[in-house]
């Protein structure tokens, strides 16, 4: 169990974040963090970023503090949408976010409705219930990452996702024993590469 939660870098950088109560949420660990961070990049100048598994909101905050500009949170446990609301404005970053109670593919056919495109995906499902393959073909499908944006996913080490889905290749993937990452981006950025 993670207690020490925080911002790592940016202009929150050492803020206390509060935790979801209870143990149905598995925060993403400083070292995670970090990994994500050194994939894609330590800081942004602006982009806007999806949560869709939010849980504290401790990843969308952190890319909020390093210079994301909007980022929609998203998690369907009551008790993670009172703890993203604390954290939000514990960061004074109220003005920055949205936060929607609601299942992933009920928000994810909100967002193709309003024709919103992301820089940032985070997607880090219960390890039980895990729909990540589906989950990034409809993101892939309905073009919901910009041109030059990406896709991090946190899963259980046992789920094996493919090396491209739709037209976004994974390029990068970690394991940290109990947990691990896979990066996603468009297949043409990976041919200018």
């Amino acid at each position: 169990m993670v207690t020490n939660m925080r911002i790592i870098s940016g202009s929150c950088k050492g803020r206390k974040l509060k935790a979801v109560p209870g143990k149905s949420t598995r925060p993403t660990t400083d070292k995670m963090k970090e990994t994500i961070f050194n994939w894609i990049g330590p800081y942004f100048s602006g982009g806007s970023c999806l949560d869709l598994y939010a849980g504290s909101g401790g990843v969308g905050l952190e890319a909020l503090s390093r210079g994301m500009d909007f980022v929609i949170f998203v998690d369907n446990n009551k008790n993670a949408i009172q703890t993203i609301k604390a954290n939000v404005s514990l960061c004074g970053m109220e003005d920055k976010c949205e936060i929607y109670n609601n299942d992933s593919e009920r928000a994810l056919k909100a967002v193709i409705k309003r024709h919103l495109q992301f820089d940032l995906i985070f997607l880090d499902p219960p390890y039980k219930r895990q729909k990540l393959k589906a989950l990034i073909e409809m993101i892939a499908e309905k073009s919901l990452v910009t041109e030059s944006g990406c896709i991090i996913c946190e899963h259980d080490p046992e789920v094996a996702l493919p090396e491209t889905i739709g037209d976004l290749i994974r390029v990068k993937s970690a394991n940290y024993g109990l947990s691990s990452l896979s990066m996603f981006i468009n297949e043409e950025k990976e041919e200018e590469r």
